[in-house]
């Protein structure tokens, strides 16, 4: 399961920006397309989190959507997978304009 070491280095991205500060709440934002489980990574939070700077902190997850751009007729439209055509025109080249997001939004801490 790669979320436990997505959730890891969430873990360690966020104790370096607490700077020893305990963290309170971390939210990730998670896309549609970005491959990871928000499930899981809300699994393996508690277990990766334990004896760190964010034991017990609060994890919010925030899914974005996957949005596209058609390359042929410009059109924006929801994208559900990689190779979804354009449902103006039928042509496959698109442009993922969002949903592959996997980033620390915010941190809160003391």
């Amino acid at each position: 399961m790669h979320e436990m070491s997505i959730t890891q280095s969430v873990v360690e991205i966020c104790e370096k920006s607490a700077e020893g500060r305990r963290v309170l709440s971390v939210t990730l934002e998670i896309g549609d397309l970005s491959g990871v489980v928000a499930e899981a990574v809300e699994f393996c939070f508690e277990a990766c989190t334990r004896d760190t700077l964010l034991e017990g902190a609060r994890l919010v997850i925030e899914q974005v959507s996957g949005r596209g751009e058609c390359t042929t007729c410009g059109k924006g439209f929801p994208v559900r997978g990689y190779f979804d055509p354009c449902p103006a025109c039928g042509a496959y080249g698109i442009r993922v304009v969002s949903g592959e997001e996997l980033r620390v939004k915010e941190l809160e801490v003391e």
